[in-house]
This record gives structure tokens, C-alpha cells and sequence, in this order.
């Protein structure tokens, strides 16, 4: 069975000037707090042999150059004091009571010692051959000393032993570290990207999933979502007879936040809409709406018309969006511009409502900046130039395809890389 003893070189001394009526417990936590200090300080070496001369000649001399040890005389005396305790080094012979002279019982203890500590291991034995110290070295052992050893050499091996241990242990708790903070780095991108996805879902919910149709017209949309999840957001509503209802809208903002506004947007347009109110009226009933429920620094673009397909006249209100493109057959174009500023900025904004008179072979396009600001990495964005000659070159072309040549040329400009959602919505007069 192993002994074990524990030295340190650390004293306590009382000053015989100081007041001896000192509480017995204040001073044994006092001494307590000494002794762990030394101990965190102290380089702590585990020595095993099966020798006690050896065991205490290496201990007096390891604690006269101020080393704390403990002492094992096994391999299993080794085990159990590294179970308790962490050392700076091991140092330990090769040959015990059951072996004396082949080393392969400490050679089969080194690899117990390699699944159980990452301290450096420094080796002894009096039975030294070529192949033996390859061995050992093989098995990651530090250094090999023979004994009888120098002392001065083998306290520099142990000193160069430690210091190299102490260099690894920083390395790897600087590597676990990294690790961690590299894990939590993948946890919050792992996080934000199913946020992502939610957003996203939550935003193709509630994009239309047909268009409604009038005899005379013909109407067709897409929306390209970026890498980052923004708040476009489009939608054609029949009312009977020849009236319906389109709508285009940019919320501010990405991802979940983004998503989640024009969510509440849709199913504010939803119930408000309808063939009786104008569309000023609703403008100013959802800015009400919209300024109650969002943040200081969340505003919507927003856009809405009403078709009368009979006089094939759109009344609309433009708050702050893109104005939208009425491409007429001739080539000559206009802006919807009027309306009023954005939504959700000012509790009380005066909109204002426009009619224009559409004609066989116009082509109205509605669209958000993620359109026009589709850019190559030196930032050149696709722009509005862009947009109209594309327009005014396919004028002839139906709504469905219209829309298609639009999202496929800035795709093409801005090589895949969408930085925000791209919505176009084509009402083409028949």
C-alpha cells in the first residue's frame, strides 16, 4: 500500500509584538490561507519508487529548492494520488517490487499515466539500456534520468520539465477557451439562422398564394427573399364586381422583428381594406394603427391602389414608397407619386389620393428598393435607369413575363448576392 506525506517550505511566523488573545479559529484560517497560497505557487511533484531511501532523498532534496512533494512507492500508490491531486510533474521509477530489473511494469503503468494526467513525467531506473529510454520517450515521457542521478542535472531537467508542462497547460486552457467561445459564437449563428427561417416562413405565409384575376387585366408578382429575411410584403384583394385592391409595402429593418410588423401590416389591410374606403383613407387609418404599435426607429413604405376595372381607373395613395412605373405602349412612362410620408413615423400624417387613367397595353410595375439597390461588391446599384429602360425595352411582354425579366436581370447585376428582399408586382392592361 503506498505512503504518502506532503511537504511545503512555507512557515508561519508570529510576530511576538502582536497581541497573543488572537482567536484560535482566526488563526487557523489565517494559517489555512498561508498554506493553500504556498500550495498555488509551490511546483508540486509526485515522486514514485518502491526505495524509501530513495523516496526520501529525492523529497529532502526536491524541498530544499522549494518544491512541495508527495510520495507514492506503487503504481497503484500513483494512481490513487493523482486521483486527489494535480501535480506540475511526475517523477517516478521504472521498476517496482514485482519487476525489478525489465522496467515493463512502469512501462505498462506509463499508459494508465497518459489516460490519467497531462502532467510531464520524468523517469528513473538504475537498469538503463537504449532500447528502454527510446521506449519511454516513445510513450511521452519528458526526459529519462539513471540512476545514481546527478543532483544538479536532474533539477534541471525538472525544472525544464515543469516549465514546459506549465507552457502546455496554458496552451490548451487557452485552446479549451477558443473552443468554448467558438462554440457559443456556432450556438448564437445556429440561433439566429432558425430565427431567420422562422421570419421567413412567417413572411411566405403571408404573401398571397394565387392572385386573383379581372377579365381585361392581367396581374402577376414574385418576391425574391435576400439572405437576410426583410419585410416586403405584397398583396392583390378582389372586392366584387371590378374592383380589387393592390398593395406593395417595406417594413424596416430585417429578420424576425421585420417579419413579425408585416405580419401585423397584412392583417391590418386585410380587415381595413375594401371597395369603400379610399385609399387615403386607408393610408391614414393604418398609419394610426401602425404608429401605436412600433418601435421609434420602425417606419413602413407603403403603396396602395384601387382598380376599377371598368373605367380602368387606379386611385391610389403613395405613403413613402417607391412610385410605382406605368409604362405606357408609346414608350412615355409616369410616376405614382402622390400620397403622403411613411408609415408609423407621425400618430397624425395627411395622405392624399391620385387617379390615373390606364390605356390597352400599359404596364404598371410595383416594386421595393431591394429592385433597384441590388448591387455588384464595388456597390454599384442596378437603379431606377436601369429599371425603366428594362421596362420601356419589354413593354409588349405579358405581366407574368414582365416581372420574370425585371428579378432576372438585377439577379444577374448583382450576381446572386441579394442584399435585401426583391418584390415586383406587374398589372398589365389588355
Amino acid at each position: 500500500m503506498a505512503t504518502m506525506t506532503f511537504e511545503t517550505n512555507a512557515a508561519h511566523k508570529v510576530d511576538p509584538g502582536l497581541n497573543q488573545n488572537v482567536n484560535p479559529n482566526v488563526d487557523e484560517s489565517m494559517k489555512k490561507v498561508a498554506h493553500e497560497e504556498a500550495q498555488a505557487v509551490q511546483p508540486r511533484i509526485l515522486i514514485a519508487d518502491d526505495q524509501p531511501d530513495v523516496l526520501e532523498a529525492l523529497r529532502a532534496l526536491l524541498k530544499g529548492h522549494g518544491y512541495g512533494t508527495e510520495l507514492a512507492s506503487s503504481p497503484a500508490g500513483i494512481i490513487e494520488a493523482l486521483s486527489n491531486t494535480q501535480f506540475d510533474l511526475i517523477l517516478m521509477d521504472l521498476n517496482y517490487a514485482r519487476d525489478t530489473t525489465s522496467g515493463k511494469e512502469g512501462l505498462d503503468l506509463l499508459t494508465r499515466l497518459r489516460e490519467a494526467t497531462t502532467a510531464p513525467i520524468v523517469v528513473m531506473t538504475g537498469w538503463a539500456t537504449v532500447n528502454l529510454a527510446v521506449e519511454v520517450m516513445q510513450r511521452g515521457v519528458g526526459d529519462f534520468v539513471e540512476k545514481p542521478w546527478s543532483n544538479v542535472k536532474l533539477l534541471e531537467i525538472l525544472r525544464q520539465q515543469i516549465e514546459l508542462g506549465r507552457e502546455r497547460r496554458t496552451a490548451r486552457e487557452k485552446a479549451a477557451g477558443e473552443s468554448q467561445a467558438h462554440d457559443k459564437i456556432k450556438l448564437q449563428f445556429d440561433r439566429q439562422g432558425r430565427e431567420l427561417e422562422e421570419a421567413r416562413a412567417i413572411q411566405e405565409g403571408f404573401l398571397p398564394k394565387s392572385i386573383p384575376q379581372m377579365a381585361g387585366y392581367e396581374i402577376s408578382g414574385t418576391w425574391q427573399p435576400a439572405r437576410i429575411v426583410g419585410g416586403d410584403y405584397f398583396d392583390v384583394m378582389a372586392f366584387g364586381g371590378d374592383a380589387m385592391g393592390l398593395c406593395i409595402a417595406d417594413v424596416a429593418g430585417k429578420g424576425m422583428p421585420a417579419a413579425m410588423l408585416m405580419s401585423n401590416l397584412q392583417a391590418a389591410v386585410r380587415g381595413l381594406a375594401s371597395g369603400e374606403i379610399m385609399p387615403d383613407g386607408l393610408c391614414s387609418r393604418l398609419n394610426a394603427l401602425i404608429y401605436q404599435n412600433i418601435r421609434s426607429d420602425r417606419f413602413v413604405t407603403f403603396f396602395y391602389g384601387q382598380l376599377d376595372g371598368a373605367s380602368r381607373e387606379l386611385r391610389y395613395a403613395n405613403a413613402g414608397h417607391n412610385a410605382p412605373i406605368v409604362m405606357h405602349r408609346d414608350g412615355s412612362h409616369q410616376r405614382l407619386e402622390e400620397g403622403g410620408g411613411v408609415l408609423g413615423v407621425f400618430a397624425m400624417q395627411p395622405y392624399s389620393m391620385s387617379v390615373v387613367k390606364l390605356e390597352a397595353g400599359d404596364r404598371v410595375v410595383f416594386f421595393t428598393d431591394g429592385v433597384t439597390e441590388a448591387c455588384v461588391p464595388n456597390g454599384e446599384e442596378f437603379g431606377e435607369a436601369r429599371l425603366l429602360r428594362l421596362i420601356e425595352e419589354n413593354r409588349g411582354e405579358s405581366a407574368h413575363e414582365v416581372q420574370k425579366i425585371i428579378l432576372k436581370a438585377a439577379g444577374e447585376f448583382s450576381e446572386g448576392n441579394w442584399h435585401d428582399d426583391a418584390t415586383v408586382l406587374v398589372l398589365a392592361v389588355e
